[in-house]
């Protein structure tokens, strides 16, 4: 990309922190940009399939915890309703509200496998804050059955926000690679052992799986050697 177009639609000040880390070295530079965008790029799918595989796993506990394989529909006005979750503002509920206006606006039939596709990264993970586990009485953490016995709710919610965090710089293009004003794919490597670690507490047969959409070593490295 030419640095007029650089600069005019990626941002000089985006753009100085590569330059700075490569001691103002142009070809560096633009080479370390392209590597971190690739980098961010091998994380998605193991990030993508991580999120598919707990949502699916909760909503399987929860199923059978309120005996309804329905119970993303039929649960909005019991247990996402509780007074006890007036003060988060009935997170949960106005999430799936929020659903079903969209698909009544684009007239589709709202059903369970839709609204759980539909819901982010954070209404899974807030099933782990304490005022939602302990009305489900601690179910969420069964998708783990693999996990040390040290791990808790606490723990484990702990490590699904640095993973939410990180997958939403990631998704809005910001840096992976440094650490202050240095190359370092530490953060990276950190975030993908925590990914490991759950995969394998859910059920360690689907690591291989995994291992085989794997390609962030080989991107880390390179960016190493730039």
């Amino acid at each position: 990309m030419k640095i007029n177009l650089r600069h005019k639609y990626l941002s000089r000040s985006r753009y100085n922190r590569y330059l700075y880390a490569t001691h103002n070295h142009k070809e560096k530079a633009k080479r370390l940009y392209n590597a971190n965008i690739r980098l961010a790029q091998a994380f998605h799918p193991l990030l993508t399939q991580f999120e598919v595989i707990l949502r699916n796993s909760l909503s399987n506990v929860l199923a059978a915890h309120f005996i309804d394989p329905d119970w993303i529909i039929n649960q909005k006005n019991v247990f996402m309703s509780n007074p006890s979750l007036g003060q988060s503002r009935y997170y949960l509920k106005e999430c799936i509200i929020k659903s079903e206006r969209k698909f009544n606006r684009r007239n589709t039939t709202i059903t369970n496998g839709k609204l759980l596709a539909d819901q982010t990264f954070g209404f899974w993970i807030a099933l782990f804050l304490p005022h939602h586990y302990s009305l489900l009485n601690g179910k969420p953490i069964q998708i783990f059955p693999c996990k040390p016995t040290n791990e808790n709710r606490a723990s484990i919610h702990a490590k699904l926000e640095k993973i939410k965090d990180f997958r939403n710089r990631v998704n809005h293009c910001e840096p992976i690679c440094f650490n202050g004003q240095h190359i370092d794919c530490t953060e990276a490597t950190d975030i993908k052992q925590i990914l490991y670690h759950l995969i394998e507490w859910i059920d360690p047969e689907l690591v291989p799986f995994f291992t085989a959409i794997d390609n962030i070593n080989n991107k880390t490295n390179q960016i190493h050697n730039i």
